[in-house]
């Protein structure tokens, strides 16, 4: 048995740099691309006016186009009765967790060995190094998720949920941001993208269980590492920035060498994510530190619970005087006092 199960170890693919997973993925999402599209993935060109929503135009009337949908939509569901669509927002749910995966898978084979080798400034800082033809085509693909991932809203409306302005703020500056750092050519885009896949992952694959019905006790981490993400974003595009900036324009200030990639994304890739992470450590405060303070509410009044009883005569008399209460109160329309409307209102 020994022999037999070290011989099946020995036929298993080893992991090296270039093929992290034990099998090259890369030749098989070929294979796939060719099927769909009619041309290798090494033949794909991101050329603006000619790729689909490769210019500002495109990109600005699609969300200009999403938002309309869901506050129209909202509208249009005021007085209706929500949707359940369960089986839809599963299958949703599934599909996105399985792309971000896969393109996440992809990422690691094509900058494992580069960040290994050349080093991360190289890897975010050359073109070849984070501007190769396959981060091409799996920058394209990520830019191209936005816009799926834009039915996130679609469903919170027909279901009648809040439409909070973080949910649609993030929505769509997420695929302006995804367009300037594909037309800006950033080579330090893959950071963002890759760790923005990871949470994904974990996101999407929590929204999936949820809603089959099951007890997720990590969602607090989800926006934790919504947050954590931002962080490290940031400290890539602050640096690529900085040292592009005092390479090209302030020789004399120490610099690692230029960085590539235009400007322009420069400006929209630090705006967007910093009002990223102060929106969302906004909403991780207004939550869970709200939540903090319930679940302290909740072993208070257990604590309550657990003192010893009064006397049965007292409790009767405190209950005739607060049905006699309530009685004038209904009687006059007034409230009968400030601890009992808080008492509502908990």
């Amino acid at each position: 048995m020994s022999s037999a199960l070290s011989s099946f170890y020995e036929q298993l693919p080893l992991p090296t740099l270039d093929c992290p997973f034990g099998v090259h993925l890369w030749p098989i999402f070929d294979k796939a691309w060719t099927a769909v599209v009619g041309y290798s993935a090494n033949d794909f060109k991101f050329v603006p006016f000619e790729t689909p929503m490769s210019t500002l135009k495109s990109t600005s009337i699609f969300i200009i186009v999403y938002y309309a949908i869901i506050f129209g939509g909202r509208e249009l569901m005021r007085n209706r009765e929500p949707f359940k669509l369960k089986t839809l927002f599963l299958i949703h749910n599934f599909y996105l967790t399985a792309i971000s995966g896969i393109l996440l898978a992809l990422f690691i084979e094509q900058l494992l060995s580069t960040v290994v080798r050349g080093g991360i400034f190289h890897a975010i800082c050359d073109y070849e190094g984070g501007w190769t033809q396959p981060l091409v085509v799996l920058y394209y693909l990520n830019y191209l998720t936005k816009y799926l991932e834009l039915l996130d809203t679609v469903f919170l409306f027909l279901k009648k949920k809040p439409l909070t302005f973080l949910h649609c703020y993030h929505h769509g500056a997420t695929a302006l941001l995804c367009y300037t750092q594909l037309v800006g050519s950033t080579s330090v885009s893959w950071v963002p993208i890759t760790l923005n896949l990871t949470v994904h992952v974990v996101m999407y694959w929590y929204y999936f269980q949820s809603a089959r019905g099951v007890r997720i006790w990590w969602k607090e981490w989800v926006t934790r590492l919504q947050i954590i993400q931002f962080i490290i974003d940031l400290g890539f595009v602050y640096f690529a920035s900085y040292t592009y900036f005092t390479s090209t324009y302030f020789q004399w200030m120490p610099n690692a060498g230029t960085c590539a990639g235009e400007e322009f994304a420069a400006f929209s890739g630090i705006a967007i994510l910093s009002s990223y992470l102060v929106l969302f450590i906004s909403f991780y405060l207004a939550t869970y530190k709200k939540h903090g303070k319930a679940t302290t509410s909740r072993k208070s009044l257990r604590r309550m619970s657990q003192a010893p009883l009064p006397d049965p005569l007292h409790v009767q008399a405190a209950a005739n005087s607060s049905a006699n209460g309530n009685a004038k109160g209904t009687s006059t329309g007034a409230k009968t006092n400030g601890a009992t409307t808080r008492s509502r209102k908990a």
